[in-house]
């Protein structure tokens, strides 16, 4: 298995630069709507982050019912972008805040940039695993009226993000009762920037900035198919429910395969749908639908 991801790595990343870097004029095509304007129910705020040294935007919406009582309190779910992308994508290239009027959920959507969340071995300030869990999660439950308690908490995300998301279900599974990945970027702390040489030179910088050499504990770390052929039977009794999806037509299909064949092996709760469909956003806006409807079956 690991074997044929080393074959596929110069493939996948020459697909995932076309797509990342195609997306702009994709998304003008597929999605017309216009960038989302903030209200009482989206809002865009700063954390000012001391793991980050730095502001950390993020962005908000509200149930719609959050204003009518003020003594109720809410489930979240936290939606994170892919690479080259920011906070701000999912309110903006999707109807997330039309789908979101049908859920009791405060969603927020952080800033990720292109770092895999996950805490960088050569960017001292680049937290970007340890800022959303360490500070971001305290921060949303502080301002917010949140349940905040696992039974209560969702990570999703795209890409980039939907490798981010399982890992912290993976590594946090009494943060969060239920993870999704919509198109994952599964193996990207496995990827090897020797097998892709200086061709691409946006996808090489971040992971090496992020994980360093081949050899790295920081990769070993955050190997999610490393973690998960590693897990103890005991722990995936605590483990969150795990939704992946992927397009038939997307690179990393495969990835995604291999990944629920491991998860089968270790008789890890989970869901998995292969649907017609590419790396875009016409995908993701589609599964983030899903991914609302399956979630209220395990956040109570």
């Amino acid at each position: 298995m690991k074997h044929l991801r080393n074959l596929t790595f110069a493939v996948l990343f020459f697909a995932l630069a076309v797509s990342v870097f195609g997306q702009k004029q994709e998304i003008k095509q597929v999605i017309t709507k216009p960038a989302v304007q903030t209200s009482d129910s989206l809002q865009e705020l700063k954390l000012n982050s001391k793991l980050m040294a730095r502001e950390m935007p993020y962005r908000v919406i509200l149930p719609k019912n959050y204003e009518a009582n003020k003594t109720e309190k809410f489930p979240v779910l936290y939606l994170l972008h892919g690479l080259t992308g920011h906070f701000d994508n999912w309110t903006d290239k999707t109807k997330l805040k039309e789908y979101a009027a049908n859920y009791n959920y405060i969603i927020v959507t952080p800033e990720g940039r292109d770092g895999w969340y996950t805490d960088s071995i050569n960017v001292p300030n680049d937290k970007y695993e340890s800022y959303i869990v360490q500070e971001l999660i305290p921060e949303i439950d502080a301002k917010f009226r949140t349940l905040a308690d696992r039974e209560h908490r969702a990570v999703a995300g795209l890409s980039m993000g939907g490798y981010g998301a399982l890992k912290f279900g993976l590594k946090y599974p009494e943060k969060f009762v239920v993870v999704g990945s919509f198109s994952g970027a599964l193996g990207a702390a496995s990827w090897s920037v020797k097998t892709l040489g200086n061709n691409w030179k946006a996808l090489t910088d971040s992971i090496t900035v992020v994980y360093g050499d081949d050899e790295s504990q920081t990769r070993k770390d955050n190997d999610i198919y490393k973690m998960v052929r590693e897990i103890s039977p005991e722990k995936v009794k605590i483990l969150p429910f795990i939704y992946v999806d992927c397009g038939t037509e997307d690179f990393l299909i495969q990835q995604n395969r291999e990944f629920i064949v491991l998860l089968a092996e270790k008789k890890i709760p989970h869901e998995f749908r292969e649907l017609p469909g590419k790396h875009d956003w016409v995908f993701w806006d589609s599964q983030v639908q899903e991914f609302l409807r399956l979630s209220q079956k395990f956040i109570k």
